[in-house]
């Protein structure tokens, strides 16, 4: 398995917006599931927003839909989430991994990828 690297992440006001990238170094996922999770302190570590590796089928949590969007660019090996107007309740840890997804759902099932250290996200009212 190989861990993922996250970045983007930082502290930003109520209604900013960040950019995740999420990359996989020596792996190429262009035909894998892949997806974003966040996990908040005492909390459960949840499914945020997922793509298929076609690029056709996504998911979003409903807390997120119609604020973060997930692309991928399998040339750079690269996947993004955008994240705009931002709430203090999206303040977790985001990683990204492996996926498995349908229509209404994904979870992760990481068969060559690892949770990486994630980022960082805060949010301040």
């Amino acid at each position: 398995q190989v861990q993922m690297v996250e970045s983007g992440g930082g502290l930003v006001q109520a209604g900013g917006s960040l950019r995740l990238s999420c990359t996989a170094p020596g792996l190429s996922f262009a035909d894998y599931n892949m997806g974003w999770f966040r996990q908040a302190p005492g909390k459960e570590r949840e499914a945020v927003s997922c793509m298929s590796w076609t690029g056709e089928t996504t998911y979003y949590t409903d807390s997120v839909k119609g604020r973060f969007t997930v692309s991928r660019d399998n040339a750079k090996v690269t996947v993004y989430l955008q994240m705009n107007s931002l709430k203090p309740e999206d303040t977790a840890r985001y990683f990204c991994g492996q996926v498995a997804i349908g229509h209404g759902y994904c979870y992760a099932s990481q068969v060559r990828t690892s949770w990486g250290p994630g980022t960082q996200v805060t949010v301040s009212s």
